[in-house]
């Protein structure tokens, strides 16, 4: 017991504050990128009514803009971790949509897997797993389309953008690595 006590103590102290110029940056880049996928699913509600904007897109923001540095972040992640999550979360609540308590534990947890198996971890995937099985009658009325709109299609529009705005930024280079 007290080794887990111990280990509530901080090792190191935390890192400094990002400069001005990289706030800006992320603040412009999650900006723009969650007011396009919001501005084309507003377009697209019109002719197909189809869902962009989910709600995992704002911690992909926060990584792609925010921490663009951040393995997590780049695009194998990003796309990867969005795709392969929604597939999962989608095939759960088709398997289980009797038992949405299971299906949301094993979305997420199996999501958790297959994102480790294929190196392609990034923390929203979670959440689009979670989003397939809780998103309710819209959400499900899409069955596996919902992994191409909104999430490969809002995960490609946002890496797009954030290899534009992290580009233009001083001292910043995005993507590392692509896969």
């Amino acid at each position: 017991m007290m080794r887990v006590l111990r280990r509530l103590r901080a090792g190191t102290m935390a890192p400094p504050r990002a400069d001005w110029n990289e706030i800006f940056w992320a603040w412009a880049g999650s900006c723009l990128s969650i007011i396009c996928l919001a501005m084309l699913e507003r377009l697209s509600a019109q002719e197909w009514n189809l869902p962009l904007l989910i709600g995992s897109f704002g911690a992909s923001a926060v990584l792609a803009f925010g921490a663009p540095h951040s393995p997590l972040a780049q695009p194998r992640n990003l796309v990867g971790g969005h795709v392969l999550s929604a597939l999962v979360g989608v095939t759960c609540q088709l398997l289980l949509s009797d038992d949405p308590v299971l299906a949301s534990g094993l979305a997420v947890s199996t999501a958790i897997v297959l994102m480790h198996a294929t190196q392609t971890l990034h923390p929203p995937g979670g959440a689009t797993a979670l989003i397939a099985v809780i998103g309710g009658p819209g959400i499900h009325k899409l069955g596996y389309w919902y992994v191409l709109l909104p999430c490969a299609a809002g995960a490609i529009c946002m890496l797009a953008l954030a290899y534009v705005a992290n580009n233009l930024a001083a001292r910043k280079r995005y993507p590392l690595f692509w896969w």
